[in-house]
């Protein structure tokens, strides 16, 4: 089973742009759907984005559409979000998550593997 660590958060103004990645411990990496999640106060999580283990389809909330990116590199073990266009309202903790499934969940009920999170702020 993989680890995963988030990494890349931070403050940012609106309209500014952030990276997150997420490290993965494992050798079978490559074999999981990926995904990313967030939870801002008061809220219940929600699903941003997520890619297929092979990198060949990707999903976004419609929320995320066209401003944010999910890549993943398998040789180094790696999930990346790049956000742009930030808005106040994508502040959040955002969770990287892990599916071994070749079907790409966008249910957080879909992973049972999750990072620590890593905090998104957006100032207006």
């Amino acid at each position: 089973q993989v680890q995963l660590v988030e990494s890349g958060g931070g403050l940012v103004q609106a309209g500014g742009s952030l990276r997150l990645s997420c490290a993965a411990s494992g050798r079978t990496f490559s074999t999981y759907a990926m995904g990313w999640f967030r939870q801002a106060p008061g809220k219940e999580r929600e699903f941003v984005a997520a890619i297929r283990w092979t990198g060949s389809s990707t999903y976004y909330a419609d929320s995320v559409k066209g401003r944010f990116t999910i890549s993943r590199e398998n040789a180094k073990n790696t999930v990346y979000l790049q956000m742009n266009g930030l808005k106040p309202e994508d502040t959040a903790v955002y969770y990287c998550a892990a599916a071994h499934t070749s079907v790409v969940p966008t249910s957080l009920y879909g992973y049972n593997v999750w990072g620590q999170g890593t905090q998104v702020t957006v100032s207006s």
